[in-house]
């Protein structure tokens, strides 16, 4: 469960989340649509823990979110706007890294690692540099790592932008598969198909969150 009780983010005086509050349960997908620079993504980095609030609270499964390595801990998954990964490692050492930071055992994260590529349709692409691949493949090998950890909440930051119609489509089947499994998922996104593809739908606006279809 992600709980986001009268959030505010603030970078000095430019406020970015304007007391926000939602509830997403285990098992559905919400959409978060708006145009750039709306507070989309600075609401999904508050509830991962990745931006401080001014104000509020964000509550995922009982713990307080209050810095980035606790919610990681805990299962608070980020998958960036722009993957995040590091392009001087192969995709596959950028999937395995988050996984052995958590102490898994080496065959599991292999396990897993492998499983996420097959998932997102790049099994052959395992040992090339983040660097040859494609802006696509990169946000797809971004999408694999997020789900390769297998987390209680999945913050999704424009994961289809750069998709094709056919991948996109495979990556928001594959979000929804998580929440099947049991996660919170939100999804930041411009697209409208994404957005009606989710069990719920919010527009931001300068910092304020409006639902358009409530879970």
């Amino acid at each position: 469960m992600i709980t986001v009780t009268n959030l505010t983010v603030a970078y000095d005086e430019l406020v970015a989340v304007a007391d926000v509050s939602l509830r997403v349960p285990p098992g559905f997908v919400l959409a978060v649509s708006g145009p750039s620079g709306a507070g989309k993504s600075s609401l999904l980095w508050a509830i991962a823990g990745a931006v401080p609030a001014k104000s509020g609270l964000v509550e995922v499964d009982g713990l307080t979110i209050s810095d980035r390595p606790a919610a990681a801990a805990h299962g608070v998954v980020l998958i960036p706007q722009g993957n995040g990964l590091a392009r001087v490692l192969t995709a596959r050492e950028n999937l395995s890294l988050p996984l052995l930071a958590k102490r898994n055992e080496p065959e599991a994260v292999d396990r897993h690692v492998e499983q996420a590529l097959v998932d997102v349709g790049l099994q052959d692409s395992g040992d090339h540099l983040v660097e040859e691949l494609s802006g696509g493949e990169q946000q797809r090998i971004a999408v694999a790592r997020g789900l390769a950890q297998q987390g209680r909440a999945i913050l999704a930051d424009e994961s289809t932008s750069e998709l094709d119609g056919t991948n996109r489509e495979r990556v928001l089947d594959l979000l929804r598969r998580e929440a099947r499994r049991g996660a919170a998922v939100i999804i930041a996104t411009h697209d409208p198909n994404v957005a009606a593809g989710a069990d719920g739908h919010a527009t931001m606006d300068e910092g304020h969150l409006t639902w358009q279809r409530r879970l």
